[in-house]
């Protein structure tokens, strides 16, 4: 029987065994979880996570495995689910709860996998507590080396599903926190002047990780909020900060699946790569404008979208935000958002972007440097800000915060100093100087580069091959060297940042799963786009 080995056991890795097993070919498989609990995943453990931490995504959005995410809730006691506060009897598909419970519901479908797996024949074997510390291509096949064994133990394939990479707890001091997943949830934070780095949910889940030491939300229904601080909390404050000083905004409403797109489709957007990266940008934008004029007319002509450029729609995206004080926007679109989730209204011209981000992505290996940077600076922005809209329990406790005196926004701009010490960090915006007692660097995963990969001999092999950013073929087996085509595939997200700025999320990890047992079944598939590094 041939064997493969998976490297993490989060929903990337879930996805990739569930995939397997639906080919129904004999196969042994070993999952590999350097943890103590296989399933779970970083961004829903009980390390990273409290129970103010809510997921971004909702049932209807994830792709079943056994069950839904709905149904394996309902499965649930009602006391177990009030616990995370979670009312049983109002569950619905489009809710946002705490990421702990997603954590749990992977598990179980692991688990079930397992059963799955056995009554079709297929070996799985669950190795906890068990850290992959190198990998090597072989022409018989990849060698893999772990902390528990002596000698390497020889795969057939092995699938990299590893997941979000942050720099580890140990390299957070009392006054410092690089990422709010090194240390932050387990370190007393005292009741002091706290700055935020970042302004997307991440950032938003660092100040909940604060101030669930400090005190406790008061939730008495679905719109009213309010946060109670302890007496002897009176000193604490939190300043979140970006360049433009801009909330994001509350997921809204539209129709699920995505409708399909009429001008930029998918076929559109690769007869335009291959007509060539000249002027592939601006030809994108065009089919961009057709679509949304389709859309929504009245917001085209409200913004004069016909006479915009890739370079400043990103301009007219934001106008309403920046015009406003941040949180009075705040408000008000959540206002709008909830009362359009209880009349199921969709915003035209939200929902057209949305559905475009990902064929948009398509095209970020073909444009040239010119391009790519007029891109980085506009429309991608904007993508980003549309599809990261977050949950509105989380716009909710944040304005909680704000009225109770704690949480406030600062604005860098775009030139702006960091001063970070053993005793705190003073940020420096033109004259005025800010400082804090504990920092927290909140900004999101960053893309890695092949020098980051965590298995010597593997990395060496790439960088040899001349890859300074791993290249992958369709099924996403490493395009080089040759004997890691076909035989090792990379799903692990921060490696593919450089091409894929979009990807990201559980719909990402399931499909990049299922490409990924694809490498079991198939000769080594054509090479993806490849992007050169950008520095």
């Amino acid at each position: 029987m041939r064997k493969i080995g998976i490297v993490g056991s989060g929903p990337t890795g879930i996805y990739t065994i569930a995939a397997l097993i639906a080919k129904a070919a004999p196969i042994e498989i070993t999952l590999f979880e350097q943890g103590d609990r296989a399933g779970v995943g970083m961004p829903y453990d009980d390390d990273s996570n409290t129970r103010l931490m809510l997921a971004n995504i909702a049932s209807i959005e994830i792709p079943p495995i056994g069950q839904t995410y709905l149904e394996w809730l309902r499965s649930q006691s009602a006391d177990w689910l009030r616990r995370y506060g979670v009312d049983k009897d109002t569950l619905h598909d489009r809710q946002f709860l705490p990421r702990l419970l997603l954590g749990q519901y992977f598990r179980d479908q692991l688990l079930w996998l397992v059963e799955q797996g056995q009554a079709h024949g297929i070996a799985i074997n669950i190795r906890e507590n068990c850290r992959v510390s190198d990998l090597e291509a072989r022409a018989d096949g990849v060698a893999l080396w772990t902390d528990a064994d002596e000698v390497p133990v020889i795969f057939d394939w092995v699938a990299i599903a590893t997941g979000h990479v942050w720099p580890d707890a140990d390299e957070a001091t009392r006054a410092y926190f690089p990422s709010p997943w090194s240390g932050l949830v387990d370190a007393p934070i005292p009741p002091s002047r706290i700055g935020i780095m970042g302004t997307s949910l991440s950032a938003i889940d660092a100040a909940m990780a604060v101030v669930s030491q400090h005190g406790s939300f008061v939730e008495n229904d679905a719109e009213t909020v309010t946060f109670a601080c302890d007496k002897a909390s009176a000193g604490l404050s939190i300043t979140l900060m970006s360049r433009t000083g801009i909330l994001p905004e509350a997921d809204f409403y539209c129709p699920i699946p995505y409708e399909p797109l009429a001008h930029a489709t998918a076929d559109a957007i690769a007869a335009e790569i291959d007509a060539g990266s000249d002027g592939l940008l601006g030809r994108c934008f065009a089919l961009f404008v057709q679509e949304i004029m389709l859309a929504d007319p009245w917001w085209a002509a409200r913004i004069s979208l016909n006479e915009r450029t890739a370079d400043d729609f990103a301009d007219a995206y934001f106008a309403d935000r920046i015009a406003h004080d941040p949180f009075r926007w705040a408000q008000f679109n959540l206002s709008e958002v909830e009362h359009n989730k209880r009349n199921r209204i969709t915003v035209a011209w939200r929902y057209a972007i949305l559905r475009m981000h990902e064929v948009f992505q398509d095209i970020v290996p073909a444009l040239d440097e010119e391009d790519r940077d007029r891109f980085d600076s506009g429309l991608s922005r904007v993508f980003m800000d549309n599809y990261a809209a977050i949950p509105s329990q989380s716009i909710r406790r944040m304005l909680a915060l704000h009225r109770a005196g704690i949480l406030t926004l600062l604005e860098l701009g775009s030139d702006y100093d960091k001063n970070i010490t053993d005793s705190g960090t003073t940020i420096s915006v033109g004259e005025t100087e800010h400082q804090f007692d504990i920092f927290i660097d909140a900004r999101g995963q960053k893309p890695l580069e092949t020098k980051d990969l965590p298995f010597p001999r593997l990395r060496d092999q790439l960088l040899a091959a001349g890859l300074d950013i791993p290249s992958v073929c369709e099924d996403y087996s490493l395009y080089a060297p040759a004997n890691a085509r076909g035989r090792i595939a990379l799903g692990a997200l921060p490696y593919l940042l450089h091409d894929q700025p979009f990807v990201q999320g559980i719909t990402a990890g399931a499909e990049i799963g299922t490409r990924m047992a694809d490498m079991t079944s198939t000769s080594p598939s054509r090479r993806r786009r490849m992007l050169a590094p950008v520095f």
